[in-house]
Parts: C-alpha cells; structure tokens; sequence
C-alpha cells in the first residue's frame, strides 16, 4: 500500500527555499503555506448556501515569495520544470481573450481578486511553490495553493487580513473570486474556509449563507478511532462541465421552488411547493440531495457539540450519517463514480463505521470512520478490491485536523 505522508513543516519550509535560491538566484523575502481539506459532510451544499463541516489536512502546499519592483509574476513549481511569467495588468477572466493558462491562474488570480476588492494595488512576485496536497484527489489542493498566495501577498504588503479572522474571511472571498472567476472553476467557499479558518484539532461548521464558522473538537484518536482518506486515482476534474451543471440545476430548482437558494426550503414541507411538480426528476433528486445534506450535516455538527457537552460522542450515529450522505451523493446527486462506489462498500464491509466520498466526485477521494484497530485490515482490503478491478493503485493519507494557512 502506499501512503502519502504530509512535510513536516520545516520540510516543506526548506523545499520551497531550496527551490527559489536555486532558481531566482536570491533569499527570499518570506515563506508562507496553507492546507488541504477534507471535508466530513456536507457536500455541495456551499453554493446552495449549507452547511459544510472541513477539517484542514496536515497536507500543505508551501510557498517561498519575494516582492518585485514591477507588476510581473514569476512562477515555479516543483512539480513541473520551467519558469512561467505573467504580468498582473494583463491578468482577465478565464472567458475573455486573454485568459491565463493553467495553474498560474491560482496565484495571480488572488491578486487580481482582493485589487477588485478594493485593497493594492500589488506588486509582481517571485514566487516558488512544493506541496504533499495530492492534485486531482479532490483534497482542494488548488484552494490550498491560492490561500497561501494570499497570506504571501498579505504578508508582503502589510495588509493585515490575516491577523483576524475577519480578515481571513475576506481572504476566503478573493481565493473564491479568483478561482470562479479567473481559473473558470465554479466552486463554492468551502474549501478556502477551511484552508483559511480552520483550527487544530477542530472540524468547523460553516455556515455558507454568512460565512459564520463554529469550532467543534474532533479527537478521533481519544475514541480509539480514525479517519482513514482514500485518493481514489481516479480522474477527478472540476471544470469539464459536471459541477457546473449541478450548480445549474439547484439555480434552476431554487428559481421553480421561489427561494433564492436552497437551504431556504424546509426539509419536511419542500415537496409540497407549489413548483415541485413542475421539476423534472433530475431537478427533484438534486434537491432531494441538497435538502437532506443539509439537514445531516447540521444533525453531525449538533452530535459533536453535544458529545463535548457530555464526553459521550454517538459515533455509530455519525458513521450512519456519513453512509447516508454518500448514497444520496451517489444516487440523487449522481457525482460518484465506480471507484469511490467500491472504496466505500469495501470500508463499509470490512468494519468501517460510515464511509463517503468527499469533495466534489466525479473522481478524488473518500473517507472512512473506522476503529484505528481496523484501519490497516481495512486499507488492504481496499487495497485489493481496486488490484482485482483493474483501478489505479489507489494512495492512503494519514489525516488529522491541522492548523490554517500562516
């Protein structure tokens, strides 16, 4: 099996300085990093203004960043050869005539994001980029990338939004301003709220219609249990049209149903609006989803807070929580694919308390609750189901809820 372990922090701090003297000849000015997530419930309910409940991963992408005197971005990456330039009074939106190509757009999207804001103007950059955030795993690693852009930027201009969480709430708006608007990813804020604002030791509920976070103890290793983060290898692409047109549909439905988003429907009356029957099935399943993510995302984030209160946690009830939330993501909400299917009836047959695909499907990972004495029999397992359907190898990750960027 193959796991993929998180840089130390003073790892990955030492990989991107390496990396800028060696390739811009000059120490740099600063090092900043931000994490992935992994989201435990609650998944596309962000842009239908839900709950969501991310932990940050112990997974960081690092940045080593020195300011310019001028307005150009220069850019290398350790996981591709070759420096990139871009000049930020060139950077436009990812439909225009201009838009920027590939992962650059992450980076000199945060800019152009918080200069629309009203904060800047800001200068050119040198900047190199490491990270252990798996790509394509559905782990955010293109939120953790931009989010420690923003502290970099944040940092070299004396700005001053990361010092408060208010601050880092604003940084959260331009990470996602960036990434809808510059690198044509239509996501929701979740992921860099839990990149920005995430806390050790703690999963957040964030409630999407304000942008509010609450805090709840998730010590997994006091109850004997883990949370074991499967990337499945399977493809997984954000911006070939799927998400976007799940994201269409709820407008859709929200529109028919006379709410401006979906959260605002009552769980136990929503079906007998007057524009219900007029959805197709699709619509109504996707609401069904919506609509039932919610409610158990609250009912998880409510077992957590009383289980502080009490010192006893419903853990069963948990993992029943997390295995509902997969069935409907694969059935009304139709994002799983056969790879994340067989990784969460593998955990769920092998022991597993609940198990669910997490992040926006179509590919990427999966999570399992499962008793840290059943982890390594439950990670082989699944190890050998893929062996035996001709899938990836797929890369285990040794997760717990970690710090935010800085």
């Amino acid at each position: 099996m193959i796991t993929k372990d998180a840089f130390t922090l003073d790892e990955g701090a030492a990989k991107v300085h390496s990396l800028f003297v060696e390739t811009f000849q000059a120490l740099p000015d600063a090092v900043h990093s931000a994490p992935g997530r992994v989201n435990v419930i609650g998944e596309h309910t962000d842009y239908n203004g839900g709950y969501a409940l991310p932990l940050a991963l112990p997974h960081r992408t690092y940045v080593a960043v020195s300011k310019r005197d001028d307005r150009l971005v220069r850019l290398i990456s350790a996981q591709e050869s070759g420096v990139r330039e871009v000049n930020l009074d060139e950077v436009d939106t990812f439909d225009s005539q201009n838009p920027v190509a590939g992962w650059p757009a992450y980076v000199v999207g945060v800019a152009w994001a918080l200069e629309k804001a009203g904060y800047g103007p800001f200068p050119g950059i040198d900047i190199a980029v490491d990270s252990s955030v798996p790509f394509g795993a559905g782990l955010s690693s293109s939120a953790a990338l931009e989010c420690a852009v923003a502290a970099a930027w944040d940092t070299l201009t004396e700005t001053g939004l990361l010092a408060t969480d208010e601050g880092r709430a604003e940084l959260v708006k331009a990470c996602v301003k960036a990434e809808n608007q510059i690198a044509g990813a239509p996501t929701g804020g979740m992921d860099q709220a839990a990149s920005l604002r995430c806390q050790e030791g703690h999963v957040i509920l964030l409630d999407c219609r304000d942008q509010s976070v609450k805090h709840l103890p998730f010590d997994l290793a006091k109850a004997g249990l883990e949370l074991l983060v499967v990337d499945t290898r399977a493809p997984h692409a954000l911006v070939d049209g799927q998400y976007a047109a799940r994201r269409q549909a709820c407008e859709e439905a929200a529109q028919a149903l006379g709410v401006s988003l979906l959260v605002e429907l009552s769980a136990d009356t929503y079906q007998e609006l007057p524009g219900w029957a007029s959805l197709s099935e699709v619509h109504q399943a996707r609401v069904r989803h919506v609509v039932s993510e919610i409610a158990r995302t609250a009912e998880f984030a409510e077992l957590l807070h009383k289980g502080e209160e009490s010192g006893e946690f419903a853990w069963e009830r948990l993992g029943q929580l997390m295995n509902e939330s997969h069935d409907s993501l694969r059935f009304d909400y139709e994002v799983t694919c056969p790879e994340l299917d067989l990784m969460v009836e593998t955990a769920r047959a092998n022991g597993a308390l609940g198990a669910r695909m997490t992040g926006g499907g179509f590919g990427g990972s999966a999570i399992a609750l499962v008793s840290s004495e059943d982890g390594v029999k439950i990670s082989a397992a699944i190890a050998e189901a893929f062996a035996a359907a001709g899938f990836n190898e797929p890369h285990f990750l040794q997760v717990s809820p970690s710090a935010p960027a800085f």
